[in-house]
């Protein structure tokens, strides 16, 4: 795979605004990894409420990278405001608009308004892989194995 940059300075992303109050995703400061996701209508969650939201865009990735739904570092200290699913995962087939579930896993109620930032948009290359079922799995390259949570320590 060629380095990051070439790849990034390749690539387009269409984007298509569904809704008068749309804007394309759109990145706060030079050198951010994730795309601002704005509201198209305002909500309201009560403490342990979800919402579905709007933003009002479609988007047609390229085939190669799928979109991650993240959360907003600052909705989620101040106010207790986080995806549902996070990540919430946009396949490169998917032409609809995107939404994000919205929880309010706080303790008072939140307000958003048309135009708030309410998650991040990250691009992230995948892979492809054929599926092989097999009788024993080949061994790990060390000695973990099956060993999963909690077993490298505290």
């Amino acid at each position: 795979m060629p380095p990051l940059s070439i790849v990034e300075s390749a690539l387009e992303l269409p984007v298509r605004l569904l809704h008068p109050a749309a804007r394309p995703p759109e990145r706060s400061r030079d050198g951010d990894a994730g795309y601002d996701l704005r509201s198209v209508e305002d909500f309201v969650l009560e403490p342990g409420a979800r919402a579905l939201v709007g933003t009002g865009v479609a988007l047609a990735l390229p085939e190669s990278l799928a979109g991650l739904v993240l959360p907003r570092s600052g909705l989620a200290a101040r106010h207790g405001i986080t995806t549902l699913n996070a990540p919430g995962l946009i396949d490169p087939n998917y032409r609809g608009e995107v939404r994000v579930i919205l929880h309010n896993a706080g303790a008072e109620r939140y307000a958003g308004e048309v135009g708030d930032r309410i998650a991040q948009l990250l691009l992230v290359p995948f892979a492809s892989a054929a599926l092989n079922v097999v009788a024993e799995l080949p061994p790990a390259p060390d000695d973990r194995g099956a060993n999963g949570f909690g077993s490298s320590g505290r």
